[in-house]
């Protein structure tokens, strides 16, 4: 009877190790998943006159705008100071969050949706 391409005890083994290092994989990626949904960014903008702390990659936790940027004549720059904030503070988030699974997968994560 032929033998198979992982035919033989070596090859079984290999296929074994092969087997516990992506599920290794797949426990340090939910692991990491869990560390990302809680890890918190804060970004600002205009010097510091509008904070966001962001929660995750997608959650604003929380807003400050300081008093002297409350201009009742000028409301556009203080919305577009809000949107240079929050998009920077997702912005920081998502490269922790990358940065994050990096560590995980050694770099190969974004080639292999739906893997794990």
């Amino acid at each position: 009877m032929a033998k198979g391409k992982f035919g033989g005890m070596g090859g079984g083994m290999n296929m074994q190790a092969m087997i516990r290092q992506a599920q290794k994989m797949q426990q340090d990626m939910l692991k990491a998943q869990d560390e990302i949904a809680e890890m918190e960014t804060e970004a600002s903008a205009g010097g510091g006159a509008v904070k966001v702390l962001v929660q995750g990659t997608s959650i604003i936790k929380s807003l400050e705008i300081s008093p002297e940027v409350v201009d009742p004549d000028d409301v556009e720059m203080l919305q577009d100071l809000v949107i240079a904030a929050v998009n920077e503070a997702f912005r920081l988030a998502a490269d922790k969050s990358e940065q994050s699974m990096k560590k995980v997968t050694g770099g190969m994560g974004g080639g292999m949706p739906g893997l794990f």
